[in-house]
């Protein structure tokens, strides 16, 4: 009967090893690591959330209208690390924003460093212009 329960046991344990790192990969491979782009505009929400914090901000398209953006940012646990709280930006404030934008060409990305209306930057975990290891170098594009 031991035997039977530890074999359960070594089961277990062997099954809960692999949860972790399985659940916590989130992947980015939908956004486009070799561009980065420049958004100015507007912050409409900040979503301080796990397992990705997103940014929402309203871009002048150009042509007189607008154009709602969303950007996926690291954990909140992450981007405390880089200085960040719940608070750093806020509904309203004006924002210039460095993204990695989505591969199909959705209004979206992710973002990694902010520019504050006053000059202060913040970096989201993941600096901007860094490409992964075996990426090309990214280019500096502008978006009207």
């Amino acid at each position: 009967m031991k035997t039977v329960n530890l074999n359960r046991l070594l089961v277990l344990c062997l099954l809960g090893a692999g949860a972790g790192p399985a659940s916590a990969h989130h992947s980015f491979a939908m956004f486009d690591m070799s561009k980065t782009l420049t958004l100015a505009g507007t912050v409409t929400n900040f979503e301080w959330t796990n397992p990705h914090s997103w940014l929402w901000v309203q871009v002048p398209d150009g042509k007189g209208g607008s154009q709602l953006w969303g950007l996926e940012g690291q954990a909140p646990g992450e981007m405390i690390r880089h200085g960040w709280t719940r608070h750093s930006i806020n509904v309203g404030d004006k924002i210039s924003v460095q993204i990695h934008p989505l591969k199909d060409g959705e209004l979206g990305g992710s973002f990694g460093t902010v520019t504050l209306a006053d000059g202060t930057v913040l970096t989201a975990g993941m600096a901007i212009g860094t490409p992964p290891p075996g990426a090309p170098p990214p280019s500096q594009e502008k978006t009207p």
